[in-house]
């Protein structure tokens, strides 16, 4: 019997994944296929966390297709080569996949979807990753959205939900398996051992996600809309490396909260709403590449093609270590570098200085994301830093210029998220701990801290640094409304 070939090159999971549920319905024996390294990644080929988490993600997924009778077959070589060798090797006359959206991976896509058709195939591919087809949602004027809130208006309106497809009981297997590279061959792991914080902070996996969703239902959801601006704090979902890594889907999400919220208080579905905007969020930054797929190298308004960025290595690695003298910046950076993620209103804050207070271009503040995050998503971060240098769709205005001590004097109150990860600073007063520069000298000394030794004074001057972006500013302004 001819064999389906079931390319996973997203979504890293058995329940809703509906390339495979319409593969087994199909009726014939299916055969899973990884290929490394992945096609489709342009100038983005996976970064240095994102490896380590798809080690951990391949892992668990090949066991999860044991239980149920089948296996993961992993090819370390060009993905259309590898396909082709085995749909030969399988007798297969069927490819279905997931799509995936980013610009080289939807053109690797319709790559495989051409060259296996023309070979009289059967190829099916579905959307798995994201609510809504990014084709579908148009303006008035047949244009796609630049600003969110009209997005968001016109995806309630059109969005329908349907229910996730349950997690197939049995994966019919081919007569006999091909051969597989072992996973340890793919060297995703880092020879020197960097990685043991990250691993020990996160479990990646798809029962993990369910795990990760459940406890979040249950607990932190309810007060969502109070408690996400706060680091310090329990208060957000860290789905983002799970839905990244498609080992959950937005449809599981968003049915479990529509669920869980049902019949609850006002303020819990108004965190409801709160969270499901902050997954149309998502959807809209997919939705913006997309529609404009040079936007991960190039600003989305071309205004900013003369913007006056500075070249500062020193200011650079200063932030990407987390010695900026800035306690909630360093503290968000050292995060990063101990778990792979970040707090999202910490990302907002450590983007802005990096772009507005020392005039870095965004480009590379979000190529050191993009290596250092284990949700590294090429839409999501592109998008995120386009906002924050203003560049963007529904960028951050030019003048907003986020003060780093003020946020964490409004957001980490009594430092619990500074404490924590600058751990030099822990006995500095609350009054004293985000502008630790300020403090009385016996107040430093008591909490020994040296400044300038045990901790960096500040590598700028925010209020001059503010001036000095404004001023970058002015020089494109005739552009920016022209």
């Amino acid at each position: 019997m001819p064999c389906t070939m079931l390319w996973l090159n997203t979504g890293f999971r058995l329940s809703d994944n509906p390339a495979l549920a319409v593969a087994i319905a199909r009726g014939n024996p299916v055969a899973p296929v990884f290929i490394w390294p992945f096609e489709g990644e342009g100038n983005w080929p996976m970064g240095s966390a994102s490896r380590v988490w798809m080690e951990g993600t391949l892992a668990c997924l090949r066991e999860s297709l044991r239980t149920r009778g089948s296996e993961l077959i992993i090819r370390h070589r060009p993905c259309l080569a590898a396909l082709d060798d085995l749909a030969a090797e399988l007798g297969a006359d069927a490819l279905y996949f997931n799509w995936r959206y980013e610009p080289a991976a939807r053109c690797a896509g319709e790559q495989a979807c051409t060259y296996f058709k023309q070979r009289g195939f059967e190829v099916r591919g579905f959307n798995a990753s994201l609510l809504a087809e990014p084709s579908e949602l148009l303006n008035k004027q047949g244009k796609p959205y630049q600003v969110f809130t009209p997005y968001w208006r016109a995806f309630m309106q059109r969005m329908h939900v349907p229910p996730p497809i349950p997690a197939p009981e049995c994966i019919p297997p081919p007569p006999v398996w091909p051969d597989s590279e072992p996973l340890e061959a793919l060297s995703l792991r880092p020879k020197i051992p960097w990685d043991a914080s990250i691993r020990e902070a996160w479990t990646p996996g798809e029962a993990a996600a369910q795990r990760q969703l459940d406890a979040w239902c249950a607990g932190a959801m309810e007060k969502y809309a109070q408690t996400r601006d706060f680091p310090g704090d329990d208060g957000v979902s860290r789905l983002s490396p799970y839905l990244h890594f498609g080992e959950i889907s937005p449809k599981q999400i968003w049915h479990a909260i529509m669920e869980r919220t049902a019949g609850m208080p006002p303020h819990a579905h108004a965190s409801a709403e709160a969270f499901l905007r902050q997954l149309a969020w998502r959807e809209f930054a997919h939705y913006v590449l997309y529609h404009f797929p040079d936007t991960p190298a190039e600003p989305l308004r071309p205004e900013f093609a003369h913007f006056p960025w500075r070249d500062d290595r020193e200011a650079l690695d200063a932030w990407r270590a987390g010695h900026t003298g800035f306690p909630l910046i360093d503290a968000g950076m050292r995060e990063l570098w101990a778990t792979g993620w970040m707090h999202n209103r910490v990302r907002m804050i450590t983007a802005s200085f990096f772009t507005k207070d020392l005039l870095l271009p965004w480009q590379s503040g979000a190529r050191w994301f993009w290596d250092t995050l284990v949700d590294a998503d090429l839409a999501n971060n592109s998008f995120g830093w386009q906002w924050a240098a203003g560049c963007g769709a529904d960028a951050a205005p030019y003048f907003r210029i986020f003060n780093p001590v003020a946020q964490g004097e409004r957001y980490d109150r009594q430092g619990v998220y500074v404490r924590r990860w600058i751990p030099e600073l822990a006995a500095l007063p609350d009054a004293w701990l985000h502008k630790p520069w300020k403090a009385p000298a016996s107040e430093l000394a008591r909490a020994g801290v040296a400044l300038g030794k045990t901790y960096p004074f500040p590598i700028v001057d925010h209020e001059a640094a503010r001036a000095r972006a404004l001023d970058a500013f002015a020089s494109i302004r005739g552009r920016l409304y022209c």
